[in-house]
């Protein structure tokens, strides 16, 4: 019987969970019940745990206080998608009851678990039942209740996964397209494969896996300067990184020497990480006394793969190029998601600062924007998602950056232009963000693609491959023929009030077959000026934009 989880245990539990979903994130995109290409739940939500493990893993010590930090930080950071995003959000509600603990009981998993229920709920403006967001409410309605009659953690996580398994069956019911699909939520599948994860890590005495997870993270170091570089150009505490192996252990070294030279780094420096075994141990640490960190590896073997850099200096080359940067800072900036090379130089032809590669299957994370934000010579930078997918990343971005971030909620590409189109760059902050939104609403956006998967959905009995168009989020057309399938899509969007018809073409469309289909709709719409522009994106024919 387990009652008390300590740090080591919950570091395992998540590496765990970390495998357990990366192995079922295929299966997690499968039941994406939309008949396209944006299937990347399972994606998303493993590269945000996968971010969260990786901190975890460099964290130099098992108290919770260290261990939570990690683990709501490394979740936010590498958030993907909403699913990313809620995700992060449900760890980091967790992570800030657990980081009050020196050791878990179940009444305290399941307090944890509540904050992240609520947390979730307010990341989204509009919760909806039958998501992820339910799955984990009544999870954790489910741990309150279980931590009162099971104290063993064993018990505990089973009565609450098996609620969660019951619960998930139910969104079926909750969301009529689960049921039509016959399919579960994927967000809520998602999350169960993290708990199934937990209850493994639990069981399992081999940490072999663990050690290997941490070898395969991105440095600690590596993150550390990226922030340097961007965002804390203050002054530096400790001046000398230091990394080293030891290797060729003393036959005299012991485990618990590995324990006392991070406690002996820890006294000298942070941003220490001392991981590894009676073969090898990786060691990093920031420290004023790189000869003492040397000296104390001496006395456990020999060093190997020796690098010590003055970040002093570093810091003072920061400095420089950033206040030389400064320079030319202007009053607002812009950032852009976009895919495709034609539809990247025309957003750079708008005056966009910088561009994020991403869209529909390339979520970017909120770290990928708030970097880009970072390099944008201004204080205030409007930042454009051009995906329903993107908004929330793109909001929760600001976390990461000390740029006022004003993100225009754009769900496509002819938004996004349409948006741009209305900056005025002599008009007050507030002027711009109400013309933008109104200009993207304003436009009509579709799209054409091709099903990935046999569905029934409004009205449509579509085969794997048949081309469809989208609008407004529906499927509303659908043809064995590209061009024929997107002149259907247009004759259901347009109105007598438009006046402008643009075809972004794809990668896989020829300029030759774009044009044919420009003069036929031209013809067609004598009323309209119709334009064809090389996208060059990925998944979508056709994008149309109507104004």
């Amino acid at each position: 019987m387990q009652k008390i989880i300590n740090g080591a245990t919950f570091r395992r539990m998540v590496n765990a969970a970390n495998i357990f979903l990366e192995t079922n994130k295929k299966y997690i995109d499968s039941l994406n019940v939309f008949p396209v290409q944006d299937g990347d739940t399972g994606g998303n939500m493993s590269s945000t745990f996968k971010s969260a493990t990786k901190y975890i893993n460099e964290c130099p010590t098992n108290n919770f206080d260290a261990l939570a930090d990690a683990l709501g930080k490394g979740s936010m950071r590498g958030a993907r998608g909403n699913s990313g995003v809620i995700l992060s959000q449900i760890l980091r509600g967790m992570s800030i009851e657990i980081s009050k603990h020196p050791e878990l009981t179940t009444k305290i998993w399941a307090k944890a678990m509540k904050g992240g229920a609520e947390y979730a709920y307010k990341a989204v403006s509009i919760p909806k039942e039958g998501t992820i967001l339910t799955v984990v409410r009544v999870m954790a309605e489910s741990a309150e209740a279980a931590a009162k009659k099971f104290p063993d953690f064993e018990e505990f996580l089973e009565q609450v996964i098996k609620t969660g398994e019951e619960i998930l069956e139910e969104t079926q019911e909750m969301l009529p397209v689960l049921k039509q699909a016959g399919v579960v939520d994927a967000g809520g599948r998602g999350l169960l494969d993290i708990f199934r994860g937990f209850h493994r890590g639990l069981l399992s005495e081999d940490e072999e896996f663990i050690l290997q997870e941490a070898e395969e993270s991105k440095p600690i170091v590596e993150d550390n300067l990226a922030i340097i570089n961007y965002e804390n150009l203050a002054d530096i505490e400790f001046a000398y990184c230091t990394e080293y192996m030891i290797i060729q252990l003393n036959k005299k070294t012991t485990i618990s020497d590995i324990d006392k030279l991070r406690e002996k780094l820890m006294a000298i420096g942070d941003s220490v990480i001392c991981i590894g075994d009676l073969e090898l141990i990786k060691v990093h640490v920031h420290t004023n006394e790189p000869n003492r960190a040397l000296g104390y590896a001496l006395e456990l073997g020999e060093l190997y793969n020796l690098k010590i850099e003055n970040m002093v200096q570093q810091n003072r080359e920061l400095k420089a190029a950033r206040e030389k940067a400064m320079q030319n800072t202007k009053p607002f900036g812009m950032v852009s998601i976009a895919s495709g090379e034609g539809i990247s130089n025309v957003f750079k032809d708008l005056g966009v600062d910088q561009i994020v590669e991403g869209g529909q299957t390339m979520n970017p994370s909120a770290n990928d924007i708030a970097e880009a934000v970072n390099k944008v010579p201004s204080d205030h930078v409007f930042v454009f998602p051009n995906n329903k997918n993107i908004v929330l990343a793109a909001e929760q971005a600001q976390n990461f950056t000390k740029r006022f971030i004003h993100v225009i909620p754009t769900v496509s590409i002819p938004e996004g232009v349409a948006a741009m189109l209305a900056f005025n760059m002599d008009t007050s902050l507030d002027e711009n963000i109400e013309a933008m939104k109104t200009a993207r609403e304003s436009v009509k956006s579709g799209a054409i693609t091709n099903a990935v998967r046999t569905a029934h959905i409004n009205g449509f009995d579509i085969k794997e491959n048949d081309i469809i168009g989208l609008f407004d989020g529906d499927i509303i057309a659908k043809d064995v023929l590209v061009s024929d399938a997107t002149e259907k899509l247009i004759e259901k969007m347009i109105d007598d009030d438009r006046v402008n018809i643009t075809l972004f073409y794809g990668k896989d469309v020829q300029q030759q077959d774009a044009e044919e289909l420009a003069e036929r709709l031209q013809k067609k719409y004598p009323n309209c000026e119709v334009t064809v522009i090389n996208g060059g994106q990925p998944v979508y024919f056709y994008l149309v934009s109507i104004e």
